[in-house]
């Protein structure tokens, strides 16, 4: 099974990059990606892993981008890593994230929701490459007792507009598409039924988009046909896979279950020239 949209603790997974190829191979997966969300900090360990586990791993990320004021997440896969100009942007993008999340972490304060500070301001000001995402805040309210679980803070706390959301600031998807094409790679908009506008997938699609995330665990069966059909029409390649974030995490069901077909990802590898043993 070839699963291409996979988080560690790089971002706002919980599973290390050991621990993710350990549980992906034992799900049966043979061809991974992870897509850690502005950071690639954690592709080259897990190459490694799977190179010790035999699975095929993807070099990939999770770009937030912004259109009209809400998040449009980007999918990329088969980027060189060593691009100046992606380096620089996803600096750039981390640093964003880092101010949004103390600015989160001063109104939770505020708000009187008592947590760690110290150790939220210390993840905060490491320069690890690893990307500050509201998860991290909302298990930190869960363990100080204020929440039963993350999606419960997000419903009361945390989520698009709750009191302790501050909006995020970012660039277009069409920037992001471009960005992508000359680091090397293709981009896929993550799980489009999760937006709730398909005028904004269609929008997105016109900027250049050539990938759709056809298979996610939030996409039911007619969301898939949508998606397929939205993907067949304007002639674009197709993506998918668990969204899995780690054991406790929320996003568990996916893992060994929702994949991409290999003959869909054969015709992505194709469009950039990608083979395993040209690649790692």
């Amino acid at each position: 099974m070839i699963d291409l949209h996979l988080h560690t603790t790089a971002s706002d997974g919980r599973s290390s990059p050991d621990e993710l190829v350990d549980e992906a191979a034992a799900a049966g997966l043979t061809t991974i990606a992870v897509t850690d969300h502005d950071t690639m900090a954690a592709v080259e360990a897990v190459e490694q892993a799977g190179r010790r586990r035999n699975l095929t791993v993807v070099p990939g990320i999770e770009i937030t981008a912004v259109h009209g004021g809400r998040d449009v997440h980007v999918l990329a896969y088969f980027l060189d890593r060593s691009h100046d100009e992606l380096a620089a942007f996803l600096a750039d993008q981390r640093d964003d994230r880092r101010r949004r999340f103390l600015r989160m972490l001063d109104t939770i304060e505020r708000l009187g929701f008592a947590v760690d500070q110290q150790r939220l301001r210390r993840l905060a000001a490491a320069q690890s490459g690893r990307a500050l995402a509201r998860p991290l805040l909302a298990d930190a309210l869960v363990r100080a007792g204020h929440f039963a679980s993350r999606s419960d803070a997000f419903d009361r706390l945390l989520g698009e507009g709750r009191p302790a959301f501050v909006p995020r600031c970012g660039v277009s998807p069409r920037d992001v598409i471009d960005l992508v094409r000359r680091a090397g790679g293709v981009s896929s908009i993550a799980h489009p039924g999760k937006l709730g506008d398909d005028v904004v997938v269609a929008q997105v699609v016109e900027a250049g988009l050539p990938a759709l995330e056809v298979h996610h665990p939030d996409h039911d069966r007619d969301a898939e046909r949508r998606y397929r059909k939205m993907a067949d029409e304007a002639g674009l390649l197709v993506t998918g896979g668990s969204d899995y974030h780690g054991p406790g995490s929320g996003r568990t069901s996916g893992l060994g279950r929702i994949g991409l077909p290999t003959e869909d990802f054969a015709r992505l590898a194709a469009s950039v020239g990608w083979t395993p043993n040209r690649h790692g």
